[in-house]
C-alpha cells in the first residue's frame, strides 16, 4: 500500500455516502485502494468480513423492526435488522439502512431471495457484511415476514415490533380497521388467527401442562386455607365438540333444577351459563387466537366482534416481527 497517495475530501465524502462508513475509514480505504473508488468499497467489504467472522457468535438480539406496504396495499413486508446493542439500534443511520432494506424486501418473496437481491451493486448479504465492518457490530436479518391480501396495513411500535394485517376485502375505513388490528397483533402477540389453526397434539399437551400447574398451585392454596383455582376440563374451542357442549348444557339444566329454578325460565338463564362455560374452557384461544382476544380499545368486544362492525370483511391473515 502506498503511503503517498493523496485523496480529496470529495472522494472521501462520495465513499461515505455510498457506504455509511466513517471519514477516517473511508480515507484509509481510498489510500489502500490507491484512489480507486470500487477497490475502496472492496477494502471496506473485506474489513466487514473480518469483523463479521470475529463477531459471528455474538447475539444480535437488539435492532429495529420496520415494515413496508406496496402502492395498492395488497402486499406488505416486515423485517427486523438485528444488531448487538440498543444504542446502535436507535441510531439514525442504522434506521435508514433498515428502511432501505425493507424497500428491497418488499420486492422479494422470501428471506433467501431478499439476501440475494441487489443493494447498490452488491447483494443484501454482502451489504450486511460491509456494514458490520462500518458499524462494528454483528448485523443480521433476524425476522422476515411477508403478507398478501385484498388489503394490507401495518403498525410499527417504536421500531421494536412491526405487525402486518390483511383483509379479505377493501371496505370503507379499511385503513382504520387494519391499523387497529395490527396494533392488537403488536400488543398482544397472537400466534394463530383462530382455534381452527391449532394442532390437536399441541392443544392436548398444553391442556395437560396447564392443568398440572393449577393443581400444583391448589396444593399450596389448600395448605394456606385459601380458595382453590378452578381446574378446567378444556382450554380451547377446538375441544368443545357438539357432544361436549350438549353435556355441559345438560349439566347446567341439572344445576338449575337442583336450585329449584322454574323450568319455564331456563331458556333465559341457560345462554349465560353456556357463555361462562365456554369462556372458562377456552383460555388458550383467548390468549393466542387473534379473533378470540379481547379488543385492546374496547374489552367488551372480541377482535372478531370489532371486525364485524366493518361489514362484509374478515381478517385474511397477520404477521408479526419483533426485536429480540
Amino acid at each position: 500500500m502506498s503511503t503517498t497517495v493523496k485523496v480529496t475530501a470529495a472522494e472521501v465524502n462520495k465513499l461515505r455516502k455510498a457506504t455509511g462508513a466513517g471519514m477516517m475509514d473511508c480515507k484509509k480505504a481510498l489510500v489502500e485502494a490507491e484512489g480507486n473508488f470500487d477497490k475502496a468499497i472492496e477494502v471496506l467489504r473485506k474489513k466487514g468480513q473480518k469483523v463479521a467472522e470475529k463477531r459471528a457468535d455474538r447475539d444480535s438480539s437488539e435492532g429495529a423492526a420496520v415494515s413496508k406496504i406496496n402502492a395498492d396495499q395488497t402486499e406488505g413486508v416486515a423485517i427486523v435488522l438485528g444488531c448487538e446493542t440498543d444504542f446502535v439500534g436507535k441510531n439514525e443511520n442504522f434506521l435508514a439502512l433498515a428502511n432501505k432494506l425493507a424497500d428491497i424486501a418488499l420486492t422479494t418473496d422470501s428471506k433467501e431471495a431478499f439476501l440475494a437481491a441487489d443493494f447498490d451493486g452488491m447483494t443484501v448479504a454482502d451489504k450486511l457484511v460491509e456494514q458490520t465492518g462500518v458499524i462494528g457490530e454483528k448485523l443480521d436479518i433476524t425476522s422476515f415476514e411477508k403478507l398478501q391480501a385484498a388489503y394490507v396495513g401495518t403498525y410499527v411500535h417504536i421500531n421494536k415490533i412491526a405487525a402486518l394485517v390483511g383483509l379479505t376485502a377493501k371496505v370503507d375505513n379499511a385503513d382504520v380497521l387494519v391499523k387497529d388490528v395490527a396494533m392488537q397483533v403488536a400488543s398482544m402477540g397472537a400466534t394463530s388467527l383462530s382455534y381452527k389453526d391449532f394442532d390437536p397434539a399441541y392443544v392436548a399437551s398444553e391442556t395437560e401442562a396447564r392443568i398440572a400447574v393449577i393443581e400444583k398451585d391448589n396444593i399450596e392454596l389448600g395448605r394456606l386455607g385459601k380458595t382453590l383455582k378452578n381446574v378446567p376440563s378444556y382450554i380451547s374451542m377446538a375441544q368443545l365438540t357438539p357432544e361436549v357442549l350438549a353435556q355441559a348444557e345438560e349439566a347446567a339444566k341439572a344445576e338449575l333444577a337442583a336450585e329449584g329454578k322454574p323450568e319455564k325460565i331456563w331458556d333465559r338463564i341457560l345462554p349465560g351459563k353456556m357463555e361462562r362455560f365456554i369462556s372458562d374452557n377456552t383460555t388458550l384461544d383467548q390468549e393466542q387466537c387473534l379473533l378470540d382476544q379481547k379488543f385492546i380499545k374496547d374489552e367488551k368486544k372480541t377482535v372478531a366482534e370489532y371486525v364485524s362492525t366493518f361489514g362484509e370483511v374478515e381478517i385474511a391473515g397477520f404477521k408479526r416481527a419483533s426485536v429480540g
